[in-house]
């Protein structure tokens, strides 16, 4: 009876952790899927002269996040000391656990797959260095932003992420970050503001006597598009840092956390159109895309805590807030083309310091204390490398080439030649 009994467990517990480990990676693999949003979303925002490069920049960043994530980042950000502020270097990820340990039981017996939790994290380093992207779009170097992205996602995002995730001192700390508003978004957003200060804005996009130039995208539709992925990706995102899904309790908790995702984006597009609406007396489709993502952003530091209702109102007021941040990086003259600074950086610190709203074991404190060490770590030593690397194979492109566009001075190819100029 007794090896009835056992076997019967065991069986159990091998189903269970079969169930947690293809849940992990089918969120991851809509994670994943958050980069082909990111490529459409900056495709669309961008002028049509410059299409080619940032797809190129976006599905290289990718391939570049994985590898340098799988050599030493994720060894950095989760074999190290716990409590500690610097790291302990490593590389590769190591071994998988063995049948013996997942039937060995007590509180440290791994449920899910450690391949799955590598695949996991290695798709949100991908999406912070995204943010990236879009910000330094029309006017960079290829080659300058991948050697960055180098950098950013092996040992930049690892070192912030340990302090959090990997049992550094944020976590001791109490610092509160569900599925990452501060360790992917704000990170992504800090990386990228200093990219921006060190590159300057675009041509034309600001005038000698403080005007301020619309330079629109050449594809809405295309924008509109990579939208919607990024909300169905952001379920992965946030669902899937739940962790497990295997029991009547964290069942309920994985809903718990897609209804409240989704809320808040809705909330973030509502707030947003609004807002623009009674700004600019129109109903501008850019800021409600924006607003959806900056009510992603900001739910994402807390997505189980909160009710609906509350999770409507947290993303509606990063819908606000975003309106407000784009309009006020442009009179400050901080030239972001697809607004992604005021969306990961301004509605991930809001996400942050509202977890206290709803959630009793965050306190501000820690949150604030967590913020300053992202931003102030990603934002300082992403300058060091932006201002390395303008010194040794400089950021921006000539002026002819901005002007003629990045797609034929990168890529030597257009995306739309038959609207551009280009030999059919």
């Amino acid at each position: 009876m007794d090896t009835l009994l056992n076997s019967t467990a065991g069986d159990l517990t091998q189903l269970k952790y079969a169930v947690d480990t293809f849940y992990f990676l089918v969120c991851g693999a809509l994670v994943m899927w958050m980069a082909a949003g990111f490529a459409m979303l900056e495709a669309g925002l961008v002028r049509a002269k410059n299409t080619t490069e940032i797809l190129t920049k976006n599905i290289a960043l990718y391939a570049i996040a994985c590898t340098l994530y799988l050599l030493c980042g994720y060894a950095i950000m989760y074999s190290s000391e716990a409590g500690g502020v610097v790291p302990s270097l490593g590389g590769l990820i190591g071994d998988e656990h063995s049948l013996e340990t997942v039937l060995a039981g007590g509180e440290d017996t791994p449920y899910y797959s450690a391949r799955s939790d590598f695949f996991f994290q290695v798709v949100f380093v991908a999406t912070a260095m995204s943010i990236v992207s879009g910000a330094v779009a029309e006017r960079m170097k290829l080659w300058a932003f991948l050697t960055f992205a180098i950098v950013m996602t092996g040992f930049i995002y690892p070192v912030e992420g340990y302090w959090t995730w990997g049992g550094g001192f944020l976590s001791v700390a109490g610092f509160s970050d569900f599925a990452g508003s501060g360790i992917v978004h704000l990170a992504g957003a800090s990386a990228a503001l200093a990219g921006v200060l060190v590159l300057g804005a675009r041509k034309g996009k600001y005038g000698k006597h403080g005007e301020i130039n619309a330079i629109p995208g050449a594809n809405l539709p295309l924008a509109t598009l990579g939208t919607f992925i990024l909300w169905l990706g952001w379920f992965g995102f946030n669902g899937g840092s739940e962790l497990k899904l295997s029991d009547v309790g964290e069942a309920n908790a994985v809903a718990q956390v897609f209804v409240n995702t989704n809320a808040a984006a809705a909330g973030g597009v509502i707030a947003a159109l609004i807002t623009a609406r009674l700004w600019f007396r129109k109903a501008d489709l850019t800021m409600a895309l924006n607003g959806a993502l900056a009510g992603l952003v900001a739910i994402t530091a807390d997505p189980l805590s909160p009710s609906a209702e509350a999770s409507t109102l947290i993303g509606a007021v990063g819908g606000v807030l975003v309106v407000l941040a784009i309009v006020s990086l442009d009179k400050l003259r901080i030239d972001d083309p697809v607004g992604a600074i005021s969306v990961h950086g301004v509605a991930g610190i809001w996400g942050l310091l509202a977890v206290p709203l709803s959630n009793a074991d965050a306190t501000l404190g820690a949150q604030l204390l967590g913020i300053i060490s992202i931003s102030g770590w990603v934002f300082v030593s992403s300058l060091l490398v932006w201002l390395l690397l303008k010194a040794t194979m400089g950021v921006r492109v000539s002026e002819e080439e901005e002007y003629e566009g990045v797609d034929l001075a990168e890529c030597g190819m257009e995306a739309y030649p038959e609207f551009t100029g280009g030999k059919k």
